[in-house]
This record gives C-alpha cells, sequence and structure tokens, in this order.
C-alpha cells in the first residue's frame, strides 16, 4: 500500500475535516496522522465505498474520539484560520469577513458544523449526509435549518462582499 499517494491525495481535506470537528490546529493534524498510521498498520481499504469516504469515516471517528476526552472538552478554544497577507483594501475586507463566517461556524454546537460541512463544503446532498453521519434525513434538513437560522443571528444582516462571487 503507498502510504504516500493517501497522503498526498486525502491529507489536506481531512486536516480541514478534522478542524472543523475539533476547533483545534494541532488536534486536527494529531486526528489525520493517526488515520494514516492506523491505514498503514492494517494495510488494508475496505472495498464497501470509496477511498475518500473510507478516510472520511476513519477521522470522523477519530475525532468523536477525541472529542469524548475531557481534556479536549475543557481545553477547546476557537482558533482563527491563517490569512494571507492583504493585498488591497479589497482584499482585507474580505478577509475580515471570512474570519467572521468561520468564528461564526465555529461557535455553533457540533452537529450544526457537521452538516453544514458535509453540505456546503463536500456537496453532498442531504441523503448522503444522512448516512454519512447515520442520522436520519429530516435530521440533517431540520440541522440545516437550525444552523442556518444560527448563523443569520450571529451575522449582521449586510450584504458580505466575500460572497458575492461565490
Amino acid at each position: 500500500m503507498d502510504i504516500e499517494y493517501y497522503v498526498e491525495q486525502y491529507g489536506d481535506y481531512l486536516y480541514r475535516i478534522a478542524y472543523i470537528y475539533t476547533k483545534d490546529r494541532q488536534a486536527a493534524e494529531e486526528v489525520v496522522q493517526d488515520v494514516f498510521i492506523k491505514l498503514y498498520e492494517t494495510q488494508q481499504f475496505e472495498q464497501k465505498s470509496s477511498e475518500k469516504t473510507y478516510l472520511t469515516r476513519m477521522t470522523i471517528n477519530r475525532c468523536y474520539d477525541y472529542l469524548r476526552k475531557w481534556k479536549a472538552k475543557k481545553a477547546q478554544i476557537v482558533h482563527y484560520f491563517m490569512r494571507q497577507e492583504p493585498s488591497g483594501e479589497q482584499v482585507v475586507v474580505e478577509d475580515e469577513e471570512r474570519d467572521e463566517i468561520v468564528e461564526a461556524i465555529l461557535k455553533l454546537p457540533l452537529k450544526y458544523r457537521e452538516v453544514l460541512l458535509h453540505y456546503y463544503y463536500d456537496d453532498l446532498s442531504i441523503a448522503e449526509v444522512a448516512s454519512y453521519i447515520n442520522i436520519p434525513e429530516s435530521t440533517v434538513a431540520t440541522r440545516l435549518q437550525r444552523a442556518r437560522q444560527k448563523l443569520k443571528d450571529q451575522l449582521p444582516a449586510i450584504e458580505w462582499e466575500v460572497l458575492r462571487d461565490e
């Protein structure tokens, strides 16, 4: 098994997922390392799903393990995504808006962040999200609706420049 292929192909993606769950850069790195170590140790890939689905499921399960730890629950801190150096006023405004959106998302409870991540970032349907996290489709739809409402309440009612072109 060529573990380097999996690291190159899915490492960044799995890190982002782990970060959304843990809200901690170091913890996210550890989770992804654990996933690749486990994959290397078992030297097998279950052919029941795609590689990406299998590794994503492993990452999510490892994040749940991390979040169950008492230390992790007590020490959880919201971190900001690293910003690139602004090259002009427009870039600065967009970076600030992105940070506000990210901060608002990270303030949501895990059950809401989770469905937002899979629905918008992974571009999955409600049915796919439901199967990913093993909950009914109606629960996914309800959580999406509540997450959107919570974000709407947290974020000011202005036109976001960062979302204009996306």
